[in-house]
């Protein structure tokens, strides 16, 4: 899975030795630009990934991670480590290169050319009704 953001906190490198020898891990958070911006926190396994990102507060970022998780005392608990970190460009940040639209992003009306059968237009919810969804 991917997702783009910005860096918004960089916590405190966690460091240790286990039956494998020495690891070290940092969490980061980052921050959506979608209407209602969503954070998430991931972790960066292993000193040599966390030395070839070079991940830094305030940079513009894609996160390809995996989601994992574990039991421990009965609960259960998210685990998203990431794989792949690279730098995104600032100018391109809300560019939409294929695919959806980010949401709150204006979108294109498209014009039927001369000649072309109109299509239906979708039901509209009324009030009172069943589907009084806001979207």
């Amino acid at each position: 899975m991917d997702l783009q953001g910005k860096v918004i906190a960089a916590m405190e490198p966690r460091s240790g030795v286990s039956a494998r020898g020495e690891w070290k891990s940092q969490d980061f958070v980052i921050e959506t630009h979608e209407a209602y911006p969503h954070k998430m926190v991931f972790s960066v396994f292993g000193a040599e990934r966390l030395d070839r990102f070079k991940i830094e507060v305030g940079q513009e970022v894609n996160v390809s991670f995996d989601i994992d998780a574990h039991e421990y005392n009965g609960r259960w608990f998210n685990n998203i480590r990431a794989y792949d970190v690279r730098l995104v460009d600032p100018a391109t940040v809300g560019v939409v290169t294929g695919g959806a639209a980010p949401m709150g992003a204006p979108v294109q009306q498209v014009v039927a050319p001369a000649g072309a059968a109109p299509m239906a237009a979708a039901p509209v919810a009324t009030e009172g009704s069943q589907d009084d969804l806001p979207f």
